[in-house]
């Protein structure tokens, strides 16, 4: 029997940084595997509700080949762990607020996105956003290594 096909979140504080990042950097790789997946990305707060990625991580994703300039923040809501089968947190403090959001009924596993990296695993994807430019790069080593290792994962279970 076939696997159902993943449906995947990944969160942050803003969903202006580092869950953008994540969400482009993982469709990425899973179209470069042929993996059907669907992919979201969200915050945990609502100030950013409705504007793009920052600009600082559009240039970084871009340095990458990867575009995530179309993508809009948007906060999680009760339905997405319903509706998602995996909830990737970028650091502690998010998973802690999902723990705290997460209806009894949810079916989404919750965790760690660099849980998914061997030797990584309960480290958190550094937050770029008070940093510099080279914060944006940092990240995007993380989140890039954590979604190769977890369409790897995903790719063992559908075949």
């Amino acid at each position: 029997m076939k696997a159902p096909r993943a449906r995947i979140l990944f969160v942050c504080l803003g969903n202006i940084c580092r869950s953008p990042m994540a969400e482009g950097a993982f469709t990425h790789a899973a179209r470069e595997a042929g993996l059907k997946v669907d992919v979201d990305s969200a915050g945990t707060g609502g100030w950013h509700v409705g504007k793009p990625p920052d600009p600082r991580a559009i240039a970084a994703t871009k340095r990458h080949g990867i575009d995530i300039s179309h993508l809009r923040a948007r906060q999680v809501a009760s339905d997405d762990f319903m509706r998602f089968t995996h909830i990737f947190a970028m650091d502690a403090h998010n998973l802690s607020d999902l723990i705290a959001l997460r209806p009894e009924a949810a079916e989404a596993r919750l965790s760690l996105l660099r849980d998914c990296v061997a030797g990584e695993e309960g480290r958190d994807v550094g937050d770029p956003y008070y940093g510099e430019d080279d914060g944006f790069e940092r990240t995007w080593r993380e989140v890039s290594a954590a979604a190769e290792a977890l369409v790897a994962r995903l790719s063992a279970s559908v075949s």
